[in-house]
């Protein structure tokens, strides 16, 4: 008979004292079938792009067909959706489908995945990324190298309340947050203050990006690890001064500050011209990963006169510019394979896609995020066409499914055809903490494109519609539009009602 494993006292975080979600238990709550749903979720119009829209609505159907209610055994808090991969609840995932998850939260809270996170939070403010759905215990006991990551939890909160305006929702998940970054930086950094991962903990499992690092840090430092950790340290301190927690924002903005200067200093390759991962004697991964691309979020951290290169390499078909975009690996790295990807060594995720169109609208690159997910989506299309699913990665050179790669896994599936397609393809997004609405419009269309019933704040919707002469608009809440083209941008206060705008 195997041996409990011992317990050892780790110090508490007062903050996790304050997690609502530990003190929660689960109230059972029904969510409507997706034929009602469907009435309650954004309508693409792309009448030029009939096969968009019929993976848009499959994506969602899928997503339906996966949610759950929560084993009574598990101490999970919240209903939530079902990675359809493994029977775990996974971080990554779980922070992933809520991005597209936002888009349905008229009919379902796809932020119960987070809230179940939060409910397994450990005293010490450690959180595991993989918790077993039918009895809810960790897979990972906390000193494992694997056992928790990649930290992008906040930055998954800040979008929401960036797209909702829900501050109710920071003021619950804030302690839980800061208590998990604490844990982060006390016990995932080296002394010099940067930050270590594995293949498993970063996400990209096989990337030989650290040699032989699928499940250890090998005493590198991680340029994804370390850039994740300045970009939680960048959102919470907004979220801290918001809620007037001052003290937690200085201590995060000292963070913030160091971990630029020293992201700056050692992951940065002049030869290169990219941010790559450095071993303990300071010398440079033979990998360009796209999970160096998480610096783009971060709107502090990348100098200007480093921006241009290091975006360059997403324009080069020697690098990242192959027929299906992006590869998670350079095409001239050690050990990228076109074939078929295999899995992180050339791969095309959908994940990393949307990380790397945020990252790219963040520093205004609208043009490029918009060619990107037009080719990203049309090789998705492609690939549905031929086998009748989505799939968890996709080969760079050709439209076919990766290898190894899950066939219909949702975590991953709805955010090219859902998120992608509105955000970047439409080029529809939202500050509404600041009523503001904004419009990049460069799909070359003849016939007017949109979106109808799209959600605005906690009950407004809005519908608009253009075609290169008119833009009509109909909203229950006024709010001001920002409408970029290729060309121009104008800015409009919009009423409610119906608004017609002359675009020529």
């Amino acid at each position: 008979m195997p041996q409990p494993h011992p317990k050892f006292e780790r110090p508490s975080d007062p903050l996790v004292a304050q997690n609502q979600y530990r003190q929660q238990t689960y109230a059972s709550l029904e969510w409507p079938s997706f034929a009602a749903a469907r009435a309650k979720l954004p309508q693409p119009i792309l009448p030029e792009h009939e096969t968009w829209v019929k993976l848009y609505w499959h994506a969602w159907e899928l997503a339906w067909q996966n949610l759950r209610q929560p084993a009574a055994e598990s101490g999970f808090v919240a209903n939530f959706l079902d990675a359809a991969t493994e029977p775990f609840l996974f971080m990554w995932d779980s922070a992933f489908m809520s991005q597209f998850g936002l888009y349905g939260r008229r009919a379902f809270s796809f932020m119960g995945n987070l809230d179940n996170l939060y409910a397994k939070q450990h005293d010490d403010g450690f959180i595991c990324r993989q918790i077993d759905l039918g009895t809810g215990k960790d897979f990972f006991y906390p000193f494992d190298p694997n056992a928790t990551g990649p930290n992008i939890l906040a930055w998954v909160e800040w979008r929401h309340y960036r797209f909702t305006g829900d501050d109710g929702r920071l003021t619950n998940i804030f302690p839980a947050l800061m208590a998990y970054h604490r844990w982060c930086r006390a016990n995932r950094t080296w002394p010099s203050g940067l930050y270590w991962a594995t293949g498993h903990s970063s996400g990209l499992s096989n990337q030989p990006r650290v040699p032989n690092s699928s499940h250890h840090h090998r005493h590198w430092s991680w340029v994804d690890a370390s850039m994740q950790a300045s970009l939680n340290c960048y959102v919470l301190a907004q979220m801290a001064t918001l809620l007037k927690q001052q003290t937690l924002a200085d201590e995060l903005e000292a963070e913030h500050a160091r971990l630029i200067e020293l992201i700056n200093k050692q992951f940065w390759n002049e030869t290169a011209l990219f941010y790559q991962d450095v071993d303990p004697e300071g010398r440079f991964s033979q990998t360009k990963s796209i999970a160096a691309y998480w610096g783009l979020l971060d709107g502090a951290l990348i100098p200007e006169k480093r921006l241009e290169p290091f975006v360059k390499a997403l324009r080069e078909n020697w690098a990242f510019k192959l027929p299906h975009r992006i590869p998670s690996q350079s095409a001239d790295s050690d050990s990228y394979n076109f074939e078929t990807g295999n899995y992180w060594r050339g791969g095309v995720w959908p994940a990393t896609n949307f990380m790397v169109l945020r990252g790219l609208r963040q520093i205004g690159q609208h043009g490029l995020a918009h060619e990107i997910a037009v080719n990203h989506l049309s090789n998705v299309a492609e690939v549905y066409e031929q086998t009748g699913a989505f799939w968890e990665n996709y080969a760079p050179e050709t439209a076919a499914p990766g290898d190894p790669a899950a066939k219909n896994p949702v975590g991953m599936a709805g955010l090219s055809p859902i998120t992608i397609l509105l955000e970047d393809v439409i080029g529809l997004s939202v500050d509404w903490p600041q009523r503001r609405v904004f419009w990049d419009r460069r799909l070359v269309s003849e016939r007017p494109y949109g979106v109808e019933n799209y959600p605005l704040g906690p009950d407004g919707t809005l519908s608009l519609v253009a075609d290169a002469q008119k833009l009509t608009l109909t909203t229950d809440v006024p709010f001001t539009l920002t409408l970029r083209d290729a060309h121009q941008s104008m800015q409009t206060a919009v009423p409610s009602g119906t608004t017609e705008i002359d675009l020529e």
